[in-house]
């Protein structure tokens, strides 16, 4: 008889397929048996395959990768509490709007409902928090729902998607002409729209016209790499713009259109304001801090998003690139009767920009001992380069930089998102390292939030993946017990918040990298300069002042 072995295929191989054909060119994982098929096919695929010591670890690698990359990074982890672990990575994507894809293992499909190692109903917990979320029901469909998985991603606002593939599913092996193998660039349309084209006439003649105008270029400005449309327009517009998320360094500091501190006198006194690919939440006082007596626009990839909170007077849904390149179009021989006309308004805000730095200032400059944050978060900006990548990682500490970090390129900033999630610091490394290995990388941590995740900064020193690294470090979750200190009283501030004395120089020093501790403020530039020129990870432990706390925190709606 023939022998057709050679003709047969498993499960684990079939995804392989899938992710090659998607550009995946690695995975971020923590082993497990459900899954190791999926190893053996990235090995013949020539997938890397990076282990981690948590599964959190994971998916914020894969979120962070996306970011970096533009394309869809993937996790795979193993059945019950893997796929559990690496719930909170996925829910950090989903706010974060960042297109990636988790595989998690499951039990055979022979011993389904009958309690078998690991069993969860894993769909049914994902499902509110993806794009799509299913099971694999047969292993010819592996490399196909695979591929499905990623179009969901891109469907609208990016977001991850969930598979689980149950064990016998996966290891089992199929004649290679039964299964479909989707092929690259063959399985997704373009998902890039100009928006409606009456409404884009009908913002470009409002842009022309406006006095006063503003623009905060959001998330999605990077997401849909749309800087050098939105450089563009606000030039040849002559808009002050704001930026926020992953939307910072999409104009350089000192450009005259990159405005920072005045963002609430604009959006006060603006008579037409444009938010583009950031919704109306949190972050945007649910649109109440926008002045009723301006004309609203908002741009974004999601319909939904759109007009969601607050009222607006126009919304495009597009890509935030080719509608702003449109807008442009449509404005051009109209542009110098408008444009002339903005150069007071300008100065106007360049003025309250310059009030908000002076009232700063004397903290920026700071001498103090322990450590004013605001003198910390300015030391780093100062070292910062035009290759720095900046990742923030905290709750107080994260707000005062948010304030006076500028990054100097687009696609340098990094944040959790919307979530608020702790702990993305040290995956976000792990991934924008590993995807540019060419930039520096450069992250402040809270010392509580580093805590979640930092175990993991020995898979930086395994893989030898150098950065900067400097916690912020209190030993408190200050942010809350600021909170707790103005709804119930000093005497009651530090009830479930405190943290030991870490000396985080130690610990980095003990997984083998570069540590330092730094007590005095003159001393914090020379020790990130060493953390550089050392070559490996680091940790620049800084002890800064507790009873400080950003203006951000104390503004926090929550704590009124």
């Amino acid at each position: 008889m023939p022998d057709d072995t050679q003709d047969l295929i498993s499960g684990g191989h079939l995804v392989a397929k899938a992710l090659k054909a998607e550009g995946v060119d690695r995975i971020y994982t923590l082993c497990g048996g459900h899954i190791i098929d999926i190893y053996d096919g990235c090995v013949d695929e020539g997938i890397e395959v990076v282990d981690v010591r948590h599964e959190q670890v994971a998916a914020h690698a894969a979120d962070g990768y996306a970011r970096i990359t533009g394309k869809p990074g993937c996790a795979v982890v193993t059945a019950g509490p893997g796929t559990t672990d690496a719930v909170t990575g996925v829910a950090n994507a989903f706010r974060a709007e960042s297109p990636m894809l988790l595989i998690g293992g499951q039990g055979a499909l022979t011993q389904h409902k009958m309690g078998s190692l690991q069993d969860l109903p894993h769909v049914d917990m994902m499902n509110p928090i993806t794009k799509f979320a299913a099971t694999v029901p047969d292993t010819a469909r592996a490399a196909d729902m695979v591929s499905m998985a990623f179009r969901e991603c891109f469907h609208g606002a990016p977001g991850p998607s969930f598979l689980e593939i149950p064990r016998d599913v996966l290891d089992a092996k199929v004649p290679a002409g039964k299964a479909r193998v989707p092929q690259e660039g063959a399985y997704r349309a373009s998902t890039r729209s100009a928006g409606d084209p009456e409404a884009v006439e009908k913002l470009a003649d409002l842009l022309v016209h406006a006095e006063k105008p503003a623009i905060l270029l959001g998330s999605q400005v990077w997401t849909t790499r749309g800087t050098e449309s939105a450089i563009e327009l606000v030039r040849a517009l002559n808009i002050p713009a704001y930026m926020n998320g992953a939307g910072r360094g999409t104009l350089p500091p000192g450009d005259p259109h990159h405005f920072q501190l005045s963002r609430r006198y604009a959006f006060s006194g603006a008579d037409i304001i444009v938010i583009v690919g950031t919704p109306f939440d949190f972050r945007m006082g649910y649109g109440k801090r926008l002045s009723p007596d301006a004309t609203v626009v908002q741009i974004d990839l999601d319909y939904r998003t759109v007009g969601k909170n607050r009222d607006i007077d126009l919304g495009i849904v597009g890509d935030a690139g080719l509608v702003l390149k449109s807008v442009t179009e449509a404005a051009s021989g109209r542009i110098n009767g408008g444009a002339s006309r903005r150069k007071e308004w300008l100065d106007e805000l360049r003025a309250a920009e310059q009030t908000a730095l002076e009232k700063r200032l004397p903290n920026l400059r700071s001498d103090a001992s322990p450590i004013h944050p605001y003198r910390l978060v300015s030391e780093i900006n100062d070292f910062l380069t035009e290759d720095s990548i900046y990742i923030g990682d905290g709750g107080d500490i994260v707000t005062f930089s948010g304030q006076v970090v500028q990054p100097k390129s687009p696609g340098h900033w990094m944040d959790p998102g919307p979530l608020g999630t702790l702990g993305v610091g040290v995956p976000f490394v792990l991934a924008a390292k590993q995807a540019r290995p060419d930039k520096e990388v450069v992250a402040l941590f809270g010392d509580g939030a580093f805590s979640l995740t930092g175990w993991d900064f020995e898979t930086l020193v395994r893989y030898n993946l150098p950065f900067v690294g400097i916690v912020g470090n209190n030993s408190s979750m200050n942010q809350i017990r600021y909170g707790q200190a103005a709804k119930y009283g000093k005497d009651r501030d530090r009830v479930g918040n405190t943290l030991g004395d870490v000396h985080y120089d130690k610990f980095a020093q003990m997984l083998g990298g570069y540590g330092e501790e730094v007590r005095d403020p003159a001393d914090i530039g020379p020790a990130l300069r060493r953390a550089r020129e050392s070559g490996k990870p680091s940790l620049i432990n800084v002890w800064v002042d507790p009873d400080a706390y950003a203006p951000g925190t104390m503004n926090q709606t929550m704590y009124k």
